[in-house]
């Protein structure tokens, strides 16, 4: 049986949700992101341990449940031998080795909601930082919608999860002010930051690689 996230720090109410469609769904990602250097896409949650969901996603052995389509600049670098690629063992093991359910869950902290929405933005181009929202048109609150309209589909109860360590505070929350940023390094590239969403359906990885 898949533990059920209920209460827990993404909200309230079980399942995702099914009044967001596929186009709202797929010009959210696509404005936020399609100017990163990104990897984005959602699988399902089969399993009770819900890394092994996630590192099937990073490796593509699974669809987007509902058909929906993600970005993907990595896709042509991926190989038979490193399925998961770009994302990669911790440094210290044999990069050519499979990735690990252990692997992905040890790199990753649970943030807050709020966290997370702040996280998207700061993903939006290299850095992780809230001034990669200069180059938009819109203001943050309009952004923020635009953020939220990628999280509806997760539903109002999901957990969420990074590796960016920097500004992390001991209660789950991210702190964008920080003077700089670090993290828990997942793939081959010099950099990369992401988010990783689990609901009791489905789960989202967002990602943005500096090379």
């Amino acid at each position: 049986m898949r533990t059920r996230h209920v209460g827990i720090k993404g909200g309230d109410i079980q399942g995702g949700d099914l009044s967001i469609d596929r186009a709202s769904w797929e010009a959210a990602v696509r404005h936020l992101y399609e100017d990163a250097f990104t990897f984005s896409a959602t699988g399902p949650r089969e399993h009770e341990d819900w890394r092994t969901d996630v590192l099937a996603v990073m490796e593509r052995a699974v669809p987007d449940p509902r058909g929906w389509v993600g970005l993907d600049d990595t896709a042509d670098e991926r190989t038979t031998e490193v399925p998961a690629f770009p994302f990669r063992p911790p440094h210290g093991a044999d990069p050519r080795r499979r990735l690990t359910p252990a692997d992905v869950g040890e790199r990753l902290h649970e943030i807050d909601r709020a966290s997370a929405e702040n996280l998207l933005l700061a993903l939006t181009d290299g850095g992780c930082t809230l001034r990669n929202l200069e180059r938009f048109t819109e203001g943050f609150d309009e952004l923020q919608d635009t953020v939220r309209t990628v999280l509806a589909r997760y539903g109002h109860t999901f957990a969420c999860y990074t590796n960016v360590t920097v500004g992390a505070g001991r209660n789950g929350t991210l702190d964008f002010g920080a003077s700089h940023w670090g993290y828990a390094p997942m793939t081959f590239y010099w950099e990369d930051a992401g988010l990783v969403i689990v609901s009791d359906t489905e789960v989202g990885l967002f990602w943005t690689f500096d090379c």
